[in-house]
């Protein structure tokens, strides 16, 4: 009897053991590159001096990573001759930025410790990164994660967010990668920092009626009617080079430059969450944090899955 109920407890030992070796970890590099994460830092600094802008390209590049079959790496693969992967993806063409920022940063990181911190791992500190430089709240980055040896240029274009979104499909989006409407909210808070493409926004500035009127107006000198349609404006009329809360303060007042920030603030769900992060600015911090922590936990490679990439645009050979 005894050797009969021991076998279950030893089969749920090894399934707890099995769980916890796929679950990310703080220290993952402690002793494997300690000097990762200050390499890291470094080469967000440098880029972010050199273009204040560059802060919101790489925290965005781990959003795009993570929204198309988890957290993998795979939003960086070149296409090949034999391989089409993200790039070209209608969210992602003539609109990712930065990738030259993660080949430089994954190169210094090869020259300190090869062949061991992946390229998913690199994005999701680099988010970090960003935020802490451009004045946001830090958070503990979990890493382990490996990089995916393939991509999908379908599901980019299904999974990521479109900026013509109605409340209820970006509700839907994120709810099925498992975040929830507040985390939802939170998240987009991202848009705090950063420009946005013409292309993007035309369809609201001269088309709908919940936006500013003057807002409207000065918009429409830098994206007419037809043409122009890589001219920029910021998310973020009064600091889109500080990581704050001006974006909910913009909403409340009718200025979400894309049709799917106004949506966050238009009679809807998601008012009420975004009143409460306009007037309170530690609560926004705290909430995106956690919601960005869970967002980087959506489906990493971990164990002996993927592979360390030598070079984040390819697949070693």
């Amino acid at each position: 009897m005894a050797t009969l109920s021991f076998l279950p407890l030893c089969l749920v030992w090894l399934v707890l053991l099995g769980a916890a070796s796929a679950q990310l970890s703080s220290t993952y590099y402690d002793s494997s590159c300690p000097k990762a994460l200050s390499t890291i830092e470094s080469g967000v600094t440098s880029a972010i001096q050199k273009e204040a802008r560059m802060g919101a390209s790489l925290l965005r590049l781990h959003f795009h990573d993570c929204f198309v079959n988890g957290c993998d790496g795979s939003v960086l693969l070149d296409d090949t001759a034999n391989f089409t992967g993200e790039k070209t993806a209608a969210p992602n063409l003539n609109s990712l930025r930065g990738f030259d920022v993660i080949d430089t940063i994954k190169a210094s990181v090869e020259s300190v410790c090869p062949g061991v911190v992946s390229c998913a791992d690199i994005l999701a500190v680099v988010a970090r990164d960003s935020v802490v430089k451009l004045g946001g709240q830090s958070w503990t980055v979990l890493l382990g994660r490996r990089d995916s040896t393939t991509a999908s240029l379908s599901a980019a274009n299904a999974n990521i967010p479109a900026p013509t979104l109605n409340l209820s499909g970006l509700i839907s989006s994120f709810s099925n990668k498992g975040l929830t409407e507040d985390e939802m909210v939170a998240l987009s808070g991202a848009h705090t920092i950063g420009l946005a493409r013409c292309t993007t926004f035309r369809s609201r500035i001269y088309n709908e009626t919940n936006i500013d009127s003057s807002y409207a107006t000065s918009l429409k000198k830098t994206c007419p009617t037809s043409g122009g349609g890589n001219n920029t404006a910021p998310l973020d009329t009064t600091s889109p080079y500080t990581f704050d809360n001006a974006y909910f303060k913009d909403l409340i007042n009718l200025k979400g430059l894309l049709h799917s920030d106004q949506q966050l603030y238009n009679n809807g769900s998601a008012d009420s969450q975004v009143s409460k992060y306009s007037s309170s600015p530690s609560t926004f911090s705290t909430d995106f944090a956690n919601a960005i922590v869970k967002m980087g936990n959506l489906s990493p490679l971990t164990g002996t899955e993927g592979q360390i990439r030598t070079n984040c645009r390819k697949v070693n050979s």
